[in-house]
């Protein structure tokens, strides 16, 4: 039996269909590099959730016939995470908005996993808004006071091998353990094309064919996820620059984000809004369905130090 085509007054005025917000939040933690590291854990959007962050792993020791049980060495911080908002506004043409809601709908589900994705992934690691501002999260990746710059070491002593290398034994010698590896795609090209004296390749596994998800491979023999907010320079977004920001990597069990359970979205034909240049633009006037989405995510993390970060030249420097 053919399924009924979605029509825009099918939509509650306040919530997306379950059927549509489900893939959206799906979709939004594959293309987030960070979420596909880090843990997930549980988010109220009406309180703040505490979420444990393990310190160390619990010490376990040998105990004779009833004597005193030993205490164990390691402990659990606890983290509070809260919800924050992610919202964006679309103009859609009215016509576009009352003939093709089904194709609405779907571009939405296209479009609004990507904006949601890269909105989180540049607050977990800047710490900032996709506009610069300060981010909604109090602790963020970049924090860390450890970094490596890509390139120091000599094609012969390994090469960009080895200053990834170098980053992870940073991670170690903090006594933690080195589990994966968030990149900037513009890091991918100098991987595949590093060499040792000979002229071989010596980083192949940095993709894996035919993934359109943020993870994609491996990388000194970790996971390894691709994320664009990791440099800050989003394609086609003029107020976005490159930090020079390559890739963060470290203990991932030190990061934990949470996701809402539903989408709102509100619809207006007759509400204004500020486009970038500052002009106050009418729906009503110009024959617009205003679509405003938003969500709830979190994110916590334990200590900074858990991750280095792998920096480069910033593009037109």
């Amino acid at each position: 039996m053919a399924t009924a085509p979605i029509k825009l007054s099918d939509v509650h005025a306040s919530l997306l269909p379950r059927t549509l917000a489900g893939p959206i939040f799906e979709k939004s933690v594959e293309q987030s590099a960070v979420m596909a590291l880090a843990r997930p854990a549980p988010l109220a959007i009406d309180a703040t959730t505490s979420v444990p962050i393990p310190m160390d792993v619990p010490t376990a020791d040998w105990v004779g016939q009833a004597q005193r049980k030993p205490l164990s060495s390691g402990s659990v911080g606890i983290k509070e995470m809260t919800p924050k908002k992610i919202a964006v506004l679309i103009p859609v043409a009215e016509e576009v908005a009352m003939t093709n809601a089904g194709g609405l709908w779907t571009q939405l589900q296209r479009d609004l996993p990507t904006a949601f994705a890269r909105a989180f992934d540049h607050a977990a690691i800047h710490g900032k808004t996709m506009r610069g501002a300060t981010g909604p999260f109090a602790e963020y990746l970049a924090m860390t006071s450890q970094s490596v710059a890509l390139g120091t070491t000599s094609q012969g002593q390994g090469g960009i091998w080895g200053d990834l290398v170098k980053g992870m034994e940073h991670v170690i010698d903090e006594d933690w353990d080195y589990t994966g590896t968030v990149a900037d795609h513009r890091l991918k090209p100098k991987l595949l094309l590093a060499t040792d004296t000979t002229g071989r390749p010596i980083l192949v596994d940095t993709q894996t064919p035919g993934n359109d998800q943020a993870a994609a491979g491996t990388l000194i023999g970790e996971p390894l996820a691709y994320s664009r907010s990791v440099s800050g320079k989003q394609r086609r977004q003029s107020a976005s620059s490159d930090s020079g920001l390559r890739a963060i990597g470290g203990d991932w069990s030190q990061a934990a984000y949470g996701v809402g359970m539903d989408i709102t979205v509100r619809i207006s034909k007759e509400a204004t809004y500020v486009d970038e240049d500052d002009n106050v633009v009418s729906a009503f006037q110009n024959n617009l369905v205003l679509l405003l989405a938003e969500a709830y995510y979190g994110y916590v993390q334990g200590d900074a130090d858990a991750f280095v970060k792998f920096t480069g030249t910033p593009s037109g420097s």
